[in-house]
């Protein structure tokens, strides 16, 4: 019997060794790495309003600027929109004007002159009631012709003094509350101009920061709908490192911790800042990322490249370095 437990302890040492086998023998570079891979997310930029594309300024995989046109829709409609706005601004500032400068100096001119024929008339009834007041006190003439004299001169001063007061009216401007509907209604219409161009200037929409065309789904001459996306792209900013760690460094996996990695085809080791850990554990991450972290308990955790960097492109495989 005794002859069996050397062999059975022999045994139990060799599956004891190939059990622990990760303590003791030396393991290649990137073991005990954190696999994960470099996640893109892009920004749709979509037709403003349905229309025909008269032009894409763009093409898959450039790098434009902030402000760099992407495409064009036909702007032929919003055209003519534009054109009978500032239409609608010059009438209504015409009308305001001449609301403000009041009558024209040939209407005036003309009132002037029926104040000196009725002037004229004036002096021609004071003279008749003059010589009909004297016959009148000699009994030459009937006391009737006098009063018509008299009638007729007030007839008179009161036809001169309505002129008088309509020539200082037609130069007064109009009312007031008839100069602010006026003003209101130029206001109005500078606001319908100012929303006609704003919308004239979207139909050429531009990148809203450097950045990667990373797809165009349109040609020159395609019809496209209001808000359907033509073009995406992929600001450095908006490109986050997904990896995953063990349970055993959860702790140190935190939020505005410095991480490093590197990645297949890039240059020597980067740095990244820790962005998000996730709440909920896995038992495994993708199987293209890791085949030999199967049925391990870990978290996934993202992380912002602390400045941008043209080699890091979505799906690319990364490697971050252990945490202490």
């Amino acid at each position: 019997m005794k002859r069996f437990i050397l062999p059975l302890i022999i045994v139990a040492l060799a599956v004891t060794a190939f059990l622990f086998r990760d303590r003791w023998l030396p393991q290649p570079p990137g073991q005990f790495n954190y696999l994960g891979y470099v996640e893109g997310e892009t920004t749709m930029v979509g037709a403003p309003q349905a229309g025909r594309l008269v032009s894409i300024d763009v093409v898959k995989g450039q790098q434009v600027m902030q402000g760099a046109v992407l495409f064009a829709l036909d702007p032929a409609q919003l055209k003519a929109e534009v054109e009978r706005a500032q239409a609608a601004v010059t009438t209504a500032k015409a009308t305001r004007d001449n609301l403000l400068t009041g009558k024209r100096p040939e209407e005036i001119e003309i009132i002037r002159a029926q104040i000196a024929q009725a002037g004229a008339s004036l002096s021609l009834a004071e003279k008749e009631l003059t010589r009909a007041s004297t016959l009148a006190s000699t009994g030459t003439a009937a006391q009737s012709r006098l009063d018509q004299a008299q009638e007729q001169v007030k007839l008179y001063e009161q036809r001169l003094i309505e002129l008088k007061a309509s020539e200082q009216v037609a130069a007064l401007p109009a009312r007031g509350p008839e100069i602010d509907a006026a003003t209101s209604r130029v206001s109005e219409a500078e606001a319908q101009l100012a929303q006609a161009k704003e919308k004239l200037g979207d139909l050429s929409p531009v990148a809203p920061a450097d950045a990667r065309v990373d797809d165009v789904f349109f040609k020159a001459g395609e019809w496209v709908a209001a808000g359907q996306p033509v073009v995406s792209l992929l600001k450095p900013a908006d490109v986050t490192l997904r990896f995953f760690v063990p349970e055993t460094v959860l702790a140190a996996a935190q939020p505005g911790r410095s991480i490093q990695f590197k990645c297949d085809g890039c240059t020597g080791l980067k740095t990244a800042v820790i962005s998000h850990v996730s709440s909920q554990p896995e038992y495994t991450p993708p199987v293209i990322y890791s085949e030999t972290a199967r049925a391990k308990l870990v978290y996934l955790v993202e992380a912002r490249p602390g400045a941008s960097d043209g080699e890091l492109r979505p799906g690319l495989p990364i490697e971050v370095e252990p945490l202490q």
